[in-house]
């Protein structure tokens, strides 16, 4: 029996934030890191991806490379001299081949990395589309009033619904 690829979601955590306005925080980048983190899970449990989303911290002095967990998103910060590419080319190498791999970033140079090692690439704006529309329709689906029974009038057509008023106007 053949084994189901695994599908993973890798991000390129500031490209998307710097593209993404709404959730742009120039002040406080740990803000802006949250939102995204908090939009992710709730990505990652509709969708069932594997999402891992990388933040540079390359310039930073003495940094090692440091992976945390929220509700199942990895959340990986890079460690000194490593960029958010490096990181995702290297995580590529290891299993590009052999999983289902899909990177987001806008960075036309992993992208083309991306495609030569077996993946999928989507730019930082589709990725800001795809998870505003996932939110869209999560919502749409917790919020539709909880029926018990059935709509007649979403089951019937016009013309019967017409004749069953009718008859219940003649009795």
């Amino acid at each position: 029996m053949p084994r189901t690829k695994k599908e993973y979601l890798f991000i390129d955590g500031y490209n998307i934030i710097n593209q993404w306005q709404y959730y742009k925080d120039v002040k406080n980048i740990a803000n802006s890191r949250n939102k995204l983190i908090e939009l992710l899970i709730e990505y990652q449990a509709y969708t069932g991806l594997k999402v891992i989303v990388v933040f540079d911290a390359h310039l930073v002095k003495g940094s090692l490379e440091k992976t945390e967990r929220y509700a199942g998103v990895e959340v990986v910060y890079t460690k000194e001299h490593e960029t958010a590419d490096s990181y995702i080319e290297k995580q590529l190498d290891k299993i590009g081949r052999y999983e289902r791999v899909q990177v987001a970033t806008s960075d036309s140079a992993i992208q083309q990395i991306v495609i030569s090692r077996g993946g999928t690439r989507i730019s930082a704006h589709e990725m800001i589309l795809e998870i505003e529309n996932t939110k869209k329709d999560i919502r749409t689906k917790t919020e539709k009033p909880r029926q018990k029974g059935t709509n007649i009038d979403l089951v019937l057509d016009s013309e019967t619904l017409e004749k069953l008023e009718k008859l219940r106007r003649s009795m």
